[in-house]
């Protein structure tokens, strides 16, 4: 009988994204690799309680809200959606990504451990197993893509089924028939914006001043108005929460500012802490900040050269595209040594509210503080052919550039498929000056109709100006 391989050129803790990006460049550059993940599938955080989940959901719940303003829909035959019937949809698709990834892992010759890892020493972890059986295995080098959880104050009943946080609210029974949604950041406005679309009644609870701060102001308050006027979500901007009181009957939120709101559900959406407890990093040296997150430096390395983080665990920009690329950076250090490569300077945002929400580059607040030079062009849909062809007539492209240059500066898009539209734009943005021109988008023919012709409307209502 083999015995067990227990020795690895590089052992992945965390099998989501980073730690993907991470464990398929070092096989297919010849290491021997296995991966840790503590769940009984691999995936991690992404795959089965952030990213693809809750954008099954948001997809489904959109195409629900479409059919019913369809204007060949026949109110007569309008059915409810219950939580069975869309929690189904998520396990299917969930599997098909765990199949594939499975399928990722096996052809790449990457061994996937079960259990959850704690560093014995520098180059040993033990990995305790649903068997409680733990297990020693060593490694030259490790990287740690562990992923985050949402952070739950001590002082909130999370046990109790009417509080749910973004990873439980995937084992609701029914719906709600109200609900509060506290903490107004990405996952809180997708929620919020969905659970509405389904007929529940929402409350949304701010703790800044204005929804998504980060945005353009424009484009934050765009989404303000359509969440309150068209959808009717009651929105309470920059309120903090005094206590929770939980009884049979509902949950009551208690706000500082002595405002009281009562629902049927909680969703607690109010930040996202590292999965780092447990793990053994403080007897190595690996210093936890009070979130769980590990600091690192250009090429991910920790205060152990040996030992790299990526993803979640690093904090910023706590993207799933990020991490993966993260994970590929990490790899190909751990592999030649250096890595020239680094994650694009303009991330592009994706927010699924309906409608979305997609930006790139800088606002203009941020060009005004630098006191650059800038014009701006607007498209809003409602004046496009294939807006009005689909019905999804709210929303605009805002195009920001340099007055002088013509440098395309920042990307705003509000509206249906903003995420996928954002992407035209990303594509001119990235290139040198003289390339990167808002001139390419007026010169260049777009099939039509589309709402990619957008950015031709934008570009030449921004030109114009000049």
């Amino acid at each position: 009988m083999e015995t067990p391989k227990t020795h690895f050129d590089v052992i992945v803790i965390g099998s989501g994204p980073g730690g993907e990006g991470a464990s398929i460049k070092l096989a297919k550059s010849g290491k021997s690799v296995a991966i840790v993940e503590r769940d009984s599938f691999v995936g991690g955080g992404c795959t089965h309680s952030g990213t693809i989940p809750s954008k099954t959901i948001i997809h489904l719940v959109q195409q629900y809200a479409e059919q019913k303003s369809s204007r060949l829909f026949n109110r007569s035959q309008q059915a409810k959606v219950t939580a069975a019937e869309l929690l189904t949809t998520v396990a299917e698709v969930v599997g098909q990504q765990v199949r594939d990834r499975e399928g990722f892992y096996l052809r790449n010759d990457v061994k996937v451990i079960d259990g959850t890892a704690r560093f014995v020493d520098t180059h040993t972890i033990e990995i305790s197993d649903t068997s409680a059986n733990p297990n020693r295995f060593t490694a030259d080098y490790f990287v740690l893509a562990t992923g985050s959880h949402p952070y739950r104050p001590d002082d909130i009943d999370f046990d109790h089924p009417r509080v749910v946080d973004s990873d439980t609210i995937l084992q609701l029974k029914e719906l709600p028939t109200t609900m509060t949604v506290y903490g107004a950041g990405v996952i809180g406005c997708e929620y919020a914006s969905a659970f509405k679309d389904l007929g529940v009644r929402v409350n949304l609870v701010n703790t800044r001043e204005r929804l998504l701060e980060f945005l353009d102001e424009e484009i934050s308050n765009a989404l303000s108005y359509h969440m309150r006027d068209e959808q009717g979500i009651l929105i309470r901007q920059n309120e903090e929460y005094e206590r929770v009181e939980v009884t049979d009957g509902g949950v009551v939120l208690h706000l500082k500012t002595g405002k009281v709101i009562k629902s049927d559900l909680l969703l607690w959406a109010n930040g996202r802490s590292g999965n780092s407890t447990g793990m053994g990093l403080e007897a190595l040296g690996i210093q936890v900040d009070h979130r769980g997150n590990i600091a690192v430096n250009a090429a991910y390395q920790t205060v152990q050269p040996h030992i790299y983080a990526v993803g979640d665990i690093v904090g910023f920009p706590n993207l799933a595209s990020a991490a993966y690329d993260q994970g590929r950076f990490a790899g190909t250090h751990i592999v030649d040594g250096y890595c020239d490569d680094r994650l694009v300077s303009n991330i592009p945002t994706g927010i699924y509210t309906t409608p979305e929400i997609s930006c790139l580059g800088e606002t203009e607040r941020q060009l005004t503080e630098k006191c650059v030079p800038y014009e701006v062009g607007h498209a809003f849909f409602r004046n496009l052919a294939r807006g009005q062809i689909t019905g999804h007539k709210a929303g605009m492209l805002k195009l920001l550039f340099h007055r002088e240059t013509l440098e395309l500066l920042g990307i705003h898009c509000f509206g249906h498929n903003a995420a996928e539209i954002l992407h035209i734009g990303q594509a001119i943005m990235a290139q040198p000056v003289p390339h990167n021109n808002v001139k390419y988008f007026i010169n260049t023919t777009f099939n039509y109709p589309t709402m990619a012709e957008a950015y031709r409307v934008a570009a030449l209502n921004g030109y114009n100006r000049l």
